[in-house]
């Protein structure tokens, strides 16, 4: 059974980073796009950053040139770097695994994703 366990959370103040991480479990990394989508309290999940086989990169324009997301197949963990962090990037992190798409030339939906973590909080003040 996949699990993707994620984690680097924490509290920080705004102009700061994080790493946050994702392991795969259960299988060998996917070569299918992969994703980190965030929620915060009274909003729908979205898209944050997206990453498929080949590791061609997508981002909301929220975070693009803030944000990078990377993955390394050896230790079957893929990464969000997150820099500058807004009081607005506040959230519950996921990652999330398609399984199915070889490529994303942009986030796909939620509903394209087949697995999730379990999420790790960031909470950035200012």
């Amino acid at each position: 059974q996949v699990q993707l366990v994620e984690s680097g959370g924490d509290s920080v103040q705004a102009g700061g980073s994080l790493r946050l991480s994702c392991v795969a479990i259960g299988t060998t990394y996917p070569s299918y796009c992969m994703g980190w989508f965030r929620q915060a309290p009274g909003k729908e999940r979205e898209g944050v950053a997206a990453i498929d086989g080949g590791g061609y990169t997508s981002y909301a324009g929220s975070v693009k040139g803030r944000f990078i997301i990377s993955q390394d197949n050896a230790k079957n963990t893929l990464y969000l770097q997150m820099n500058s962090l807004k009081p607005d990037d506040t959230a519950m992190y996921y990652c999330a695994a398609t399984f199915s798409l070889g490529y994303c030339y942009s986030i796909p939906p939620k509903n394209d994703f087949k697995y999730w973590g379990q999420g790790t909080q960031v909470t950035v003040s200012s």
